[in-house]
């Protein structure tokens, strides 16, 4: 069967199965699309955290950033993983004990104050449209190859695919569908890391394949791939960092309490029925995200590894023109890989020199799904990484838009300017909220802004420097004032979107050269991605500033502060009114 056919029938499948399981978990209340009506389990909640968490930055664009950045991409690994940790200990649990449907509600009600619940809202909204842009690029590039046309007609793909079961099903759909959608892209992931391993050092292990030596030399796979980006002259790839040291534990910094202010990721933990379920999930979550977290740099070597040897197969002998491979074909046909000829000898010449690099265009989002082709796997291999792309890239865009309508119907609607609304009518205007956000979200993926345009990673600089300050100070400490709260949140997510804008159209490079020249005219060298940290520590000090010059929160605020952050009963929900 070819690999068209193959990809239809496997992609079809997965698809109908999402569908069937929206038509199967249509939300009939409130509390259904918000919290999946707050019975998951919590292995299942895990399972469908994780599809949450490893959105198309993890499984399309983490091991391409890895790929090019080398042992620079570890503040990938680093920062996401680690920030999880941070979300499971100390945020997760207390606020499923507060028993509420979302984050701005919670800092509403811990702040005493509407204000604060609509500068929540803002500061999520500006977090997950920014985060949703790198989805939506995700979903553009896989559906455009696996339709085999343009960019733009697989992201309008894309959308109806997430419109239909996001919109009907709300959390309660998205729940099941990502737990499909995580066994789904976990075999894409790592089956054909284990096909790769096995080719390149005979280890099926891939995470023990990337310290292997080459199937029949004496040669190290990292030694080997030290020498090759080096004769075409790139940075070595085991040494290369990002800028400098400090801007490397920034960016690690902004990526962890970045993560642990990510709206979408949160209100998983509150679908489970108990704070003890919320503890286990978060557990079980981290198994599961540790299986492909510890895959991508094993990926992102071998691609890298597989592609230069494609392009020059011996030293000095670069692949000829009309003698490309069929994949290499393929990918031209998206626009994401582009070739030109620039001295006429017919040969795709690939170095780090601008003037004389043929391969003028390599879009790194590509080489996790096009890294089976370039290993000639089986056609079902291919078309399963496909698959697995797009179960990636729909279930955390699905999350994203979520969290954006239910922050526009329940926290803005509902807890602010219509409190008297019916369930039905705020259960209409959810969905509605969610049509709105997908059209905005695909108007967006198609026409990003320039500061946005390079890497989601500005998402969790955003989400470090309003959110989690907001949601660390309201759970652990009881002096935090509602003015205190509200300037914080303002003053950290206006500083960071300052040093964006700064420094918009620069949001992500991956020549050092250029970074190194930039980086004398950043505040201590520190790029606008990695800024979210020194936003956070505006924001906790603004908040924690202004609470000493302001009137102490009533005693009824201290007293559910104090609950909160008691742990006995934490078997059972608490409930507040």
């Amino acid at each position: 069967m070819d690999l068209t056919t193959t990809t239809y029938l496997v992609v079809g499948f997965t698809f109908a199965v999402y569908l069937g399981i929206a038509i199967w978990a249509r939300a009939g209340s409130t509390k259904e699309f918000y919290v999946a009506g707050g019975g998951i389990h919590p292995i299942a909640n895990g399972m469908a955290t994780a599809a949450d968490w490893m959105s198309a930055a993890s499984f399309i664009g983490m091991a391409g950033l890895i790929a090019f950045m080398g042992y620079g991409g570890s503040v990938f690994l680093m920062g996401w993983t680690g920030g999880y940790v941070i979300l499971a200990m100390l945020v997760a649990p207390y606020l499923r004990k507060y028993g509420k449907f979302t984050v701005p509600e919670f800092i509403g009600d811990r702040f005493y104050s509407d204000t604060a619940r609509i500068v929540a809202v803002l500061c999520l909204i500006i977090c997950s449209v920014t985060y949703v842009i790198g989805q939506m690029k995700g979903i553009g590039v896989a559906f455009s190859r696996f339709l085999e046309t343009d960019y733009a007609t697989g992201l309008y793909t894309g959308m109806v695919i997430v419109f239909f079961y996001a919109v009907l099903g709300g959390m309660k759909g998205i729940t099941y569908t990502q737990i499909a959608q995580y066994c789904v892209l976990i075999l894409a992931y790592t089956i054909p890391a284990i096909f790769i391993s096995l080719q390149l050092t005979g280890n099926p292990i891939p995470q023990l394949g990337l310290g292997s030596t080459l199937v029949g030399t004496d040669t190290y796979l990292l030694d080997k791939l030290d020498q090759t980006v080096q004769m075409l002259g790139f940075s070595q790839y085991t040494t290369q960092t990002r800028i400098s040291s400090l801007n490397m534990f920034a960016y690690t910094a902004s990526l962890m309490i970045g993560t642990a202010g990510l709206p979408h990721v949160i209100i998983r933990f509150f679908t489970v029925p108990t704070v003890k379920d919320a503890r286990s999930s978060a557990g079980w979550a981290l198994v599961f995200i540790a299986i492909l977290y510890t895959t991508a740099p094993a990926v992102a070597a071998m691609a890298r590894l597989n592609i230069m040897q494609t392009i020059e197969p011996s030293p000095g002998e670069y692949l000829k023109i009309d003698e490309r491979p069929d994949w290499f074909r393929n990918w031209e046909n998206t626009g994401l890989l582009v070739i030109e000829d620039k001295n006429g000898d017919g040969r795709i010449q690939y170095s780090a020199d601008a003037e004389t690099n043929e391969l003028v265009k390599l879009d790194r989002d590509i080489l996790v799904l096009a890294n089976p082709e370039i290993a000639q796997l089986p056609n079902w291999v291919i078309a399963l990484v496909a698959a697995g792309g797009l179960a990636a890239a729909l279930s955390t865009a699905a999350g994203l838009l979520l969290a954006i309508s239910s922050a526009i119907s329940h926290d803005l609607l509902k807890g602010t300017f219509m409190p008297n609304i019916s369930e039905k009518a705020e259960l209409n205007a959810s969905r509605c909220a969610m049509a709105a956000a997908i059209a905005g979200a695909g108007y967006l993926g198609l026409h990003p802004p320039g500061f946005a345009a390079g890497t989601v990673a500005l998402a969790f600089g955003l989400a470090a420097s309003s959110i989690f300050p907001a949601l660390m100070m309201g759970i652990f400490s009881k002096t935090v004032t509602r003015e205190g709260a509200i300037a914080g949140m303002l003053s950290g997510i206006g500083v960071t979107l300052f040093y964006v804008f700064q420094h918009k159209g620069i949001m992500f490079v991956a020549d050092w050269t250029y970074l190194e020249h930039l980086a004398p005219h950043w505040f201590f060298g520190i790029e606008p991605n990695a800024f979210g940290v020194f936003g956070a520590i505006v924001n906790f000090s603004v908040a924690l500033l202004v609470s000493q010059l302001t009137s102490a929160p009533p005693e009824r605020i201290q007293a559910l502060v104090e609950d909160i952050r008691i742990p006995m009963g934490s078997d059972v929900a608490v409930i507040h009114p």
